[in-house]
């Protein structure tokens, strides 16, 4: 049996773990929220119901020929639990790779014959916590968690899901007990897994490393997307220790693994950006245009290069902001606090962001952009909270440890 893991906030990462004794059809999807498409002025409405506005796309024709069969047996079964838990969470792994985020849309269609029960299937909580995680609903979703893990405090899914929610909203210690209960339910990889990822932003970011390096090297066999996952955290953990040849070395083999994801490629691209190579983050890219936080990057190398499609992509993205203002979406803050800082230069504007977007998750670019708008707007004096939780947490980061020595010295 496998435990499945997308995650992240403002991140995504996605992993099946396998592990040595798991609840039965646990299920949580944590994923990278993405934005709409381009607002228009007026909606387009379709002259009939048999006109197809867009085609979503999909990988490989095994994963289409596969989504076919599983939609035609729930169409003849539409009350087969297991079927419609197994459907969304496919649609939920194409969202997390890349391929569009309207397909976690179709993730939550699927499952509304339970969604509104009084008491869903613990199944159902779990994957709804993701969902609501999904749109920032972080209170929603922890009380989906604290409901599954009454009624079954051995789900091992519902307490990895737990740690990452609580790990984004900046809960570590909290983060850190939910990681410990997978010790007697998951793998040593799994669990080193969430225990070092949470070491890597609490101080301990050398150790985290030794202790999942350990934990990967002595599990040759372990399921690729479990490899995947701890080969990204390795990346992270080696670049908050500045030794840049690790990360690099484990962002590649992570790549090499030759699974999509969304969240790897971000976090490479930001490696790549910090180190002065947009070129390299540009061609790591090209083809990822239908998720804002990787256009973002893109563009952002682009910025760099000079490169012809700057105009395009700024247009781009600043629409697909506005229309995800205009329905009163706010997942987006963090990406769009560093397009109006990078891309339109308002620091002003960036930082009234950067600040919104901190009282809703906490994670290292979150910390990271509240400094530099604060630097780029001249206002030091806005970073003192996010400081303090520095202090609190003893987050290291070589590029955070630069930008509090300037923010502390233009205070002075």
């Amino acid at each position: 049996m496998q435990l499945t893991l997308l995650s992240s906030g403002g991140s995504d990462r996605s992993l099946r773990l396998p592990l040595s004794r798991c609840v039965a059809g646990a299920v949580a999807v944590l994923l990278l929220t993405v934005g709409a498409m381009p607002a228009r002025a007026e909606p387009f409405v379709p002259a009939d119901d048999s006109q197809v506005v867009e085609q979503l796309p999909t990988p490989a024709t095994g994963t289409k020929r596969e989504l076919r069969d599983l939609r035609n047996q729930l169409a003849k079964n539409p009350n087969d639990l297991a079927l419609a838990i197994r459907l969304a969470r496919r649609y939920a792994e194409l969202a997390r790779a890349g391929y569009d985020p309207r397909y976690n849309g179709q993730a939550e269609a699927l499952l509304q014959p339970w969604w509104n029960l009084e008491a869903p299937p613990a199944d159902v909580l779990v994957l709804r916590a993701t969902l609501r995680q999904n749109r920032h609903e972080f209170d929603a979703a922890l009380a989906d968690l604290a409901a599954v893990l009454s009624a079954a405090p051995r789900n091992p899914q519902a307490w990895l899901t737990q740690a990452v929610i609580l790990k984004v909203v900046g809960r570590h210690d909290e983060a850190r007990r939910s990681c410990s209960r997978l010790a007697s339910l998951a793998t040593r990889l799994a669990t080193a897994a969430c225990m070092a990822d949470l070491a890597s932003v609490s101080g301990k970011a050398a150790e985290a490393y030794a202790l999942l390096r350990a934990a990967l090297d002595s599990t040759p066999d372990a399921d690729a997307s479990l490899r995947l996952w701890a080969l990204t955290i390795l990346a992270e953990a080696a670049t908050r220790t500045g030794d840049w040849s690790a990360a690099e070395r484990d962002f590649r083999a992570a790549l090499a693994i030759g699974l999509k994801d969304g969240y790897l490629l971000g976090a490479y691209a930001d490696f790549l950006l910090d180190r002065q190579r947009p070129a390299e983050a540009r061609d790591l890219l090209a083809d990822e245009t239908r998720v804002d936080p990787l256009l973002l990057r893109l563009t952002l190398a682009e910025a760099q290069l000079g490169a012809a499609e700057l105009p395009e992509h700024i247009a781009a993205l600043q629409a697909r902001f506005a229309a995800a203002r205009a329905r009163g979406d706010t997942v987006h803050r963090r990406e769009e606090a560093r397009f109006t800082l990078h891309l339109l230069r308002r620091p002003d504007e960036a930082l009234r962001l950067a600040l919104a977007n901190w009282q809703v998750q906490r994670e290292v670019w979150d910390v990271r952009l509240v400094l530099e708008t604060a630097l780029a707007a001249g206002a030091p004096d806005d970073a003192n909270d996010v400081i303090g939780w520095l202090k609190d947490t003893r987050l290291e980061d070589p590029e955070i440890a630069t930008l509090v020595r300037r923010v502390t010295e233009a205070e002075q």
